[in-house]
């Protein structure tokens, strides 16, 4: 696998991408978990879904949009979801729910037309709903670069501030704090680490890898950066082993990560039910 990805680009840039995305899709899904947001990611995936499906649809049918990157229609389409959904959320105020569904239907509908108006790019398609190693490009690469700066930046400058919203939204707001902007953006945010991780793990499956590896974190950490530091292991974890195996195995990278992820998690459950049942049988002993 080593000698393969120093001589083949496609690799290096499957390899790299997929690095990057095990680093801030978990990073970000530890905010999103603990704000009780994890539909979101579903949501903003099928309006990316969208977004490619219409890409695809307008390459074929315009010459002039054949060279562009599916890639950028995917993140204008996902922060796009994210901006309704808070538009949404702040008209249904008692309600607020009610913005996933309606953001997420209206996704699937419009994939569903771009598709049906549309015909032979299946294998383009099937690519950017389940991952692909060798459909990331240089290109690609350098967006998911970009993307990275972006959310670390995000959080470097609003740490603070996203800890007091994820778990006091009423005192963040009642201190002073410019709530909606910092949560305006980090829906933003979201979005485009959603955008940028579909080459990887697909479209269907990337909400996946923001949640899981949070999931098994919070069942051994300490702490919220604890969260955060195994919440990344985790995912980085799911990613490697994920890519080696759809490389050896020609596979859909994005349902071996997810798999993986998975199994992670039943590890973690299992191995912290066996201690907690030993600690308990010492303490009857004694």
């Amino acid at each position: 696998m080593i000698e393969a990805i120093l001589n083949y680009e496609f690799l290096q840039n499957a390899f790299f991408s997929g690095l990057i995305i095990g680093v801030i899709a978990p990073l970000l899904g530890v905010f999103i978990v603990v704000r009780r947001m994890s539909l979101i990611a579903d949501a903003l995936s099928h309006v990316t879904l969208a977004g490619i499906a219409g890409s695809l649809y307008l390459s074929q049918t315009f010459t002039a949009f054949a060279l562009l990157n599916p890639i950028y229609f995917g993140i204008i389409a996902s922060v796009s979801g994210s901006i309704l959904i808070e538009r949404l959320r702040r008209l249904y105020k008692h309600y607020e729910e009610l913005a996933i569904p309606i953001i997420m239907s209206g996704g699937i509908g419009l994939s569903a037309i771009f598709i049906s108006l549309a015909s032979g790019f299946n294998t383009d398609l099937m690519s950017y709903l389940f991952g692909s190693v060798s459909a990331v490009s240089r290109q690609d690469l350098w967006v998911v670069i970009g993307i990275a700066i972006v959310v670390f930046l995000f959080i470097f400058a609003f740490f603070k501030e996203m800890f007091v919203l994820a778990f006091d939204e009423e005192y963040a707001n009642a201190s002073g704090l410019p709530a909606k902007w910092i949560h305006f953006l980090f829906m933003i945010v979201v979005a485009l680490v959603i955008a940028a991780s579909m080459r990887i793990v697909g479209i269907l499956l990337v909400s996946s890898l923001i949640t899981l590896p949070v999931a098994a974190s919070m069942r051994i950490a300490r702490g919220f950066k604890q969260t955060i530091i195994y919440a990344i292991l985790f995912g980085e974890a799911a990613v490697i082993i994920g890519l080696v195996s759809a490389f050896y195995l020609n596979l859909a990278p994005g349902g071996t990560i997810v798999v993986t992820s998975i199994f992670i998690l039943l590890i973690v459950i299992i191995t912290k039910k066996i201690t907690l049942h030993l600690k308990h049988g010492r303490g009857a002993v004694k």
